[in-house]
């Protein structure tokens, strides 16, 4: 056992037993790279990561290898999931350093922590153009000792380039419509059309940008976010038959995936089913809701509270090996070829033989858990559930939500109401994060919405007041990825691109302004447009990475609406007020008199109302739905 074993994180625990002297990412680590005067091996994945795992059998799994390692670096394991201010720095470095991302990610560093050659998986012998990483290794420590000052010189200037990214200064044109328009027309130039999509393989499911693309009352917009939809759910990259969808595909057709299936991907694109079939009135859709969250309450609910963040690609070391199956076991023309002689289910399954399969596959191994429950991922499942069980009238669904939410404010919080990043077994690994923040402040909104409980939506502003005291980069605008009184590592980073998920800023902006309307408060409004102006300039570049800014924006710039709802959510005019998709309309559910926007609103001689409010200028409350 190396030092490992003492872990909180499941992907550290995975490498307790390698040969490799592994350490934790810790002033231990740099103090000894200091005293011994070796650089560090610094390398950063987590647990449902195929490519991980294929690195670990093939290198740090292997004597040899090892034994390079531990003789010549000082060799550091991350968990991305619970630093991802580590992640931040690692893979903008591979990134500027190889020409693209990934994981595991492989960086060396100084003992400062300074990044000096990063790359990302590399095999045990030469191939394809790829140096094998004992070559890496040798070829890295000889010029540590030989060129020394030109690897710190390097590194410094690459430091200096990650934290001017940081320091970017905001854009000072207007925020107007034309961006949002010129970004749908971006969008639709990188449409797929056969099946769905933006680019080519691989494919990643695009749930922001559907959810932007939701908000446009434009029919290329919905036949795009149909197309997309449709094509994710056929069978594939979604698990039609225990529901759920895997992380991506390797392929064009979202059939071939890599089988991980992560909380943060099933809790973003279930509301994109759940806002479609509320605009299309589809029953697939609502299918695919169905079985997406029953997936995630049956197989990453945690006896402690929360979800866990994933399952496994490999089953036994075969990847998909629990996900598909062999001839004869299902309809021949229900089965697309994958590989080694085994399919994947792809086509209409009738419920009888749905539950037949899942039943079989019950009974065989299952992939590995990673059963650290995250606040941020947390935090976006508490929306799903809280949103898709008011909708879908699923009471077990809004029972589950309450659950977590009350998870992360126990469990997940300090006694002076901090986040923590993440729990497992009773152990907490940290500060949280902006992501943990915007997303748990994101899912308490929308529990308020879906129950009426104002405790939700209280604590959201709390947790968002916090969020900018502990985040606010105020000279710039926008938020750092790190709080302030946090780990000081070389840079301090903003995370601004929404994906694969909304990145903390965009969510943050998001929440404040949706929280602004609701408090009345332009101080919440100026600091999320702080954020919009930093990242204006990229959404008509490439709004394809900028799906939930986007969103926000279209909420900045659509007129003011609220809703001050009083006498519950399960009133008829309650459920009137809130069945349309209507994202740029707020909502407060009372009565309640320390949410401004509820102060003073009454039942209407004893019955339930609907206040309408622009800029809590409000018409005369509404006691009959058939007046909405």
């Amino acid at each position: 056992m190396n030092r490992l074993a003492d872990a909180s994180s499941p992907y550290l625990l995975q490498h307790a037993d390698n040969p490799v002297d592994w350490h934790p990412w810790g002033d231990e680590a740099f103090a000894l790279a200091r005293a011994d005067d070796r650089p560090l091996l610094v390398s950063v994945g987590y647990s449902a990561c195929h490519w991980c795992h294929v690195m670990a059998h093939e290198s740090f799994e292997d004597p040899p290898t090892a034994a390079v390692m531990n003789e010549r670096f000082v060799n550091v394991k991350v968990d991305r999931e619970e630093r991802p201010d580590v992640d931040a720095i690692t893979m903008s470095a591979t990134v500027a350093m190889s020409g693209h991302g990934g994981w595991p990610t492989t960086v060396f560093m100084t003992p400062d922590g300074l990044p000096f050659y990063a790359g990302t998986y590399f095999p045990p012998e030469p191939r394809h153009g790829m140096p094998s990483f004992r070559d890496v290794l040798v070829a890295v420590s000889e010029a540590w000792r030989e060129r020394r000052e030109d690897l710190v010189g390097q590194a410094e200037r690459l430091v200096g380039s990650i934290r001017e990214q940081s320091q970017v200064a905001p854009s000072s044109e207007p925020l107007i419509d034309a961006i949002l328009d010129e970004s749908a027309q971006g969008i639709a130039r990188a449409f797929e059309p056969a099946f769905g999509g933006f680019g080519h393989a691989p494919k990643f499911p695009p749930a922001s940008v559907l959810e932007f693309l939701l908000r446009r009352d434009d029919e290329r917009a919905l036949e795009m976010t149909r197309r997309t939809l449709d094509g994710m759910a056929a069978g594939g990259m979604y698990d039609l038959v225990g529901g759920g969808f895997h992380r991506y595909t390797v392929d064009d057709r979202w059939l071939v995936p890599h089988f991980e299936k992560m909380l943060y991907d099933n809790a973003l694109l279930a509301p994109a089913y759940l806002h479609g079939w509320v605009v299309t009135c589809e029953p697939r859709y609502r299918v695919v809701v169905e079985e997406t969250l029953d997936y995630v309450v049956r197989e990453l609910s945690l006896d402690g509270g929360g979800f866990a963040s994933a399952q496994d690609a490999d089953t036994a070391g075969v990847e998909g090996l629990t996900y598909t199956w062999e001839p004869g076991e299902v309809p021949a023309h229900l089965l697309e070829p994958f590989e080694h002689g085994r399919f994947i289910v792809r086509g209409e399954l009738d419920p009888e033989l749905r539950a037949e399969l899942l039943a079989k596959r019950v009974l065989r191994e299952q992939p590995f858990r990673d059963d650290k429950a995250i606040a941020s991922w947390n935090g976006l499942a508490v929306a799903a559930l809280a949103e898709a069980g008011y909708r879908l009238e699923r009471a077990d669904w809004l029972d589950a939500a309450r659950g977590v939410a009350e998870f992360l404010l126990s469990e997940l919080s300090t006694e002076d109401g901090r986040l923590l990043r993440s729990w497992r077994a009773g152990r907490t690994s940290g500060a949280a994060y902006l992501d943990d923040y915007a997303n748990v402040a994101h899912g308490l909104i929308e529990l308020h919405t879906a129950t009426g409980e104002v405790r939700w939506l209280e604590e959201a502003h709390r947790l968002a007041l916090l969020a900018i005291k502990l985040f606010a980069d105020d000279e710039h605008g926008g938020f750092f990825l790190a709080p302030r009184d946090g780990e000081q590592l070389v840079a301090r980073t903003k995370d601004l691109d929404d994906n694969p998920l909304p990145s903390g800023n965009s969510m943050l902006a998001h929440v404040l302004l949706r929280l602004a309307r609701i408090w009345g408060d332009d101080e919440l409004e100026r600091r999320a447009v702080g954020v919009l102006r930093l990242v204006a300039p990229a959404l008509t570049r490439a709004p394809t990475a900028f799906g939930w800014a986007l969103c926000a924006l279209d909420l900045y710039l659509s007129p003011p609406r609220e809703l001050a709802i009083v006498g519950g959510v399960d009133s008829p005019i309650a459920r009137a007020a809130l069945a349309p998709f209507q994202p740029a309309t707020v909502a407060a559910v009372g009565p309640a008199d320390s949410i401004p926007l509820l102060a003073g609103k009454t039942l209407v001689d004893g019955k339930p109302a609907v206040y309408v409010c622009e800029r809590f200028a409000c018409q005369a409350p509404i006691t009959d739905p058939e007046e909405l």
